[in-house]
């Protein structure tokens, strides 16, 4: 029965997609497609309640690339990850400031945000290549949010929300300890 489940949502997702990308009328104004919204309000058999406190059923059957992305290879949901350390908060980037690292497009708030990843990008991404750092120290991956973000001794580290952010931050060393053997190895890496 999951499995026919799972087959079933593949398909309406893959449908979803083709509707979306493939139809002359554009959905960007509601962000989703009329199949992706019928189907939006059914439980995702990809998460549980914490997605980061389960194996995710879905892992093995995706391909992940080595960092957290969008379909057009935009890492991080665009987000400026500069401005983590120089703003001290989560800030959109934009498309005019750019930098292709790790096979993925960057986009910066700035052309000296840019520079300055450009100049160290491993100073500046973020740890387990932006996927949810606690779900990292459990074996998973789990998408993340720009917000839920913290940085220990100069390391950048996002969570899937704030409430497991809070979760994670109360074993931190422990936490990060456990999830450094697991990247990248818990990823099926997309050629």
């Amino acid at each position: 029965m999951k499995v026919t489940y799972y087959a079933a949502l593949a398909s309406l997702m893959a449908l979803s997609a083709l509707t979306y990308y493939g139809s002359s009328k554009s959905h960007a104004v509601s962000g989703a497609s009329p199949l992706t919204s019928q189907i939006a309000n059914k439980p995702n058999p990809c998460a549980s309640k914490n997605p980061c406190a389960s194996k995710n059923p879905c892992a093995a059957a995706t391909k992940q690339s080595l960092i957290y992305s969008d379909q057009a290879g935009i890492a991080l949901k665009g987000q400026d990850v500069v401005s983590y350390f120089t703003q001290g908060r989560a800030v959109s980037g934009s498309g005019q400031y750019t930098f292709k690292w790790q096979g993925m497009n960057w986009h910066f708030s700035s052309a000296t945000n840019r520079d300055l990843f450009a100049a160290n990008p491993s100073q500046y991404a973020p740890q387990y290549g932006g996927y949810c750092a606690k779900a990292m120290a459990e074996g998973n991956i789990a998408p993340t949010d720009p917000k839920a973000w913290y940085i220990h001794q100069g390391k950048l580290y996002l969570n899937y929300d704030k409430g497991v952010q809070q979760t994670w931050l109360q074993n931190l060393q422990q936490n990060i300890t456990l999830a450094n053997p697991n990247y990248p190895k818990v990823l099926t890496v997309a050629q």
